[in-house]
């Protein structure tokens, strides 16, 4: 018997606004310097609400934001601010 496997979609599991902001900022604690995990973080939880919906709160193109939030994007920081404001979540800083 051999054994079935989906691909994992941690879009998925990302159910409330609180499961969203907690992943978010997880992946801020855990981002290597790049960004790239906060991309992705973002990426995930966009799909999660709908890039549909989410590219008609930010006034971006569908197809933009997959661009930017994909694995090879590299998104303008007013990108990622338009992005957080329409999933709901706000960016805080804190002193280390």
């Amino acid at each position: 018997m051999t054994e079935q496997f989906t691909r994992f979609d941690t879009a998925d599991y990302l159910k409330t606004p609180s499961e969203m902001a907690a992943y978010l900022d997880a992946c801020f604690e855990e981002d290597p310097g790049d960004g790239s995990l906060i991309r992705a973080a973002l990426n995930d939880i966009a799909r999660a609400q709908g890039m549909s919906q989410i590219s008609r709160d930010t006034g971006l193109g569908r197809e933009s934001l997959y661009k930017a939030l994909g694995s090879s994007g590299n998104p303008e920081f007013a990108t990622i601010i338009k992005v957080m404001k329409a999933l709901g979540l706000k960016l805080h800083a804190s002193a280390a």
